[in-house]
């Protein structure tokens, strides 16, 4: 029972104590507002509300006093599976139980060889109208040549040095084949394509636009398709990008404690974790999300010049799968310190 009170009350902090005036925040769509500088997403969450919707719900999630933007935007789905190569993520559902449990514990084991962060914390023992909905995303993939180290400098007005990789006047050539630019307007408005091993695309923009991720996204390729420029990475461009360590537990609390219409429970956890690093080699990420329910109290009623490619001040990241028309995770990043919090 301690241990379940532990992770409870990290979670109730996680989700319930005000924002810090400078946070990385998580956030459960896309398209989904902000006043933080600084945030991120990843589709995970949005995989277990699919199946808490198709598999226990049988529908909409609706809440009996009134259903909030956040549930109707979560009920259109609009990130899927099918986004995804299914090696890269595991998702099941089931009847709370410690077999469920075990189940997931298995099956994360065996295919990715991971081990989750959250399930020791919870309580699994059966009951009415107790179900969970268990997602977990996995990516490690490398770069098709490791970019070189490069020397620690500031990220945009901090006087923090942080580690750099990319491609300087010393680098080998043949890293400049990994490298295809979108677009090059001015120095503080590009983007860059990098190639990857695998079927993963990394897309970095540079941009001080502060739109949620959806709109940056679709303004970086209306500008890719206005470009008539060079998209080739030249011996005289340069590229210099920030490691990036994080990791974050979210809570969306704002979920919880609400009946829901056609049931007899309501959302008791709703979790999700982002475990993300990237440097010179490749990208790591493992995200995980969680949603459980309980028993409801309420019983339902072209360039010559040299281009400099710095991505040293406010940028965001996007991850997709080549043959995917949506990418998985995003990032903006505004103040590096805060991104990198582990």
């Amino acid at each position: 029972m301690k241990k379940f009170l532990t992770l409870a009350m990290f979670v109730m902090l996680a989700g319930n104590t005000a924002m810090a005036k400078s946070d990385l925040d998580v956030l459960p769509l896309f398209a989904s507002q902000s006043n933080q500088q600084n945030r991120i997403w990843v589709g995970t969450f949005q995989l277990a509300w699919n199946d808490l919707m198709d598999g226990i719900v049988k529908g909409p999630v609706k809440f009996t006093k009134g259903t909030p933007a956040l549930v109707k935007d979560l009920n259109k789905q609009s990130f899927k599976a099918d986004q995804l190569d299914e090696n890269s993520y595991y998702k099941t559902y089931g009847e709370t139980s410690p077999e469920l449990k075990a189940q997931i514990e298995t099956a994360i084991k065996e295919k990715f060889n991971e081990k989750s962060d959250i399930l020791d914390g919870l309580d699994w023992t059966k009951g009415e109208g107790k179900y969970t909905v268990y997602a977990m995303l996995k990516k490690d993939f490398k770069f098709l040549t490791a970019f070189d180290k490069l020397k620690p400098a500031r990220f945009g007005h901090s006087f923090t040095k942080v580690n750099y990789f990319g491609i300087d006047k010393k680098s080998d050539s043949a890293l400049d084949n990994m490298v295809h630019v979108l677009f090059y307007n001015s120095s503080d408005d590009f983007a860059v394509a990098i190639l990857t091993e695998g079927n993963d695309m990394l897309y970095l923009y540079r941009t001080k636009d502060n739109k949620n991720f959806e709109k940056l996204y679709c303004d970086m390729f209306i500008k890719k398709a206005k470009f008539d420029g060079n998209t080739e990475f030249t011996e005289k461009d340069e590229l210099k990008i920030p490691d990036i360590d994080l990791y974050k537990l979210k809570s969306f609390n704002e979920l919880c404690n609400h009946h829901i219409k056609g049931t007899n429970f309501e959302i008791d956890q709703a979790i999700e974790t982002i475990d993300f690093k990237m440097n010179n080699e490749g990208v790591k990420l493992k995200s995980e999300a969680l949603i459980m329910t309980k028993l409801t109290a309420l019983m339902p009623t072209e360039v010559s010049k040299p281009r400099k490619f710095y991505f040293d001040d406010t940028f965001v990241l996007f991850l997709q799968e080549a043959d995917k028309d949506k990418p998985y995770f995003a990032l903006r990043v505004n103040d590096i310190s805060i991104v990198n919090n582990r």
